[in-house]
């Protein structure tokens, strides 16, 4: 008896993930022709499929919000740096304007002309550390937020991800489009939290399918 009560609970769950895939996969198809028309030709049916079967228990989900964390973190480090950057560069120009009209209130009329060539040097020499540092740190950004980039790829392929693995050909665009889709269908749960993801409560439909009470509505 308890042998053909679990073979039931099988059956039932078996049905229950189907009709969660089903869902997912429909919302999906909804979102995509949202997208530009050259990558809506990209995602096929199956690789919508494999998208929602990975979304199915709602682990997904967790990792790109936790990703989408850390990276918006990163982004306003990186931020802060460079404006740091550019404050002290500021104050630099700043002084050096300072020091600069200083030494010419200072200086007899004959000299004139030696120091302001002098300090046109000076000048100059500061400028270029300046364009220097601020190519350094550009560079140092777009470093960083490529590692970032590649740690998402690398942990959304691991989680069993479609169409995600580590790239900086143009795959990368539609990568980006997928990870859009999943955010879309985040926010689109007709009840917030983790009922809308499957995570802590019985499967909801995306709000697309709801009406404003939150119940189903015929497509």
């Amino acid at each position: 008896m308890e042998r053909y009560a679990g073979a039931l609970e099988e059956v039932a769950d078996g049905a229950r993930q189907q009709e969660r895939h089903y869902q997912l996969l429909s919302a999906l198809q909804s979102l995509v022709k949202e997208l530009p028309s050259s990558f809506q030709q990209r995602l096929s049916y199956t690789t919508l499929s494999d998208l929602a079967l990975a979304l199915l228990d709602g682990t997904v989900f967790e990792i790109v919000q936790g990703l989408l964390e850390i990276q918006h973190l990163t982004e306003k480090s990186l931020y802060n740096q460079r404006l740091r950057l550019q404050n002290e560069h500021r104050v630099l120009r700043q002084a050096l304007r300072q020091k600069h009209q200083e030494a010419q209130q200072a200086c007899r009329p004959h000299n004139l002309p030696v120091l302001q060539a002098a300090q046109q040097r000076e000048l100059e020499a500061v400028e270029h550390r300046i364009r220097e540092e601020q190519r350094a740190m550009d560079q140092k950004i777009v470093l960083e937020l490529d590692r970032k980039v590649a740690d998402q790829q690398s942990t959304l392929e691991k989680a069993g991800v479609a169409g995600f693995y580590v790239t900086t050909n143009p795959q990368l665009m539609l990568q980006m489009n997928l990870l859009e889709l999943i955010r879309k269908l985040q926010q689109r749960g007709c009840w917030a939290g983790k009922a809308a993801l499957g995570l802590g409560g019985p499967w909801q439909l995306p709000a697309a399918q709801c009406d404003q009470k939150g119940s189903p509505v015929p497509p």
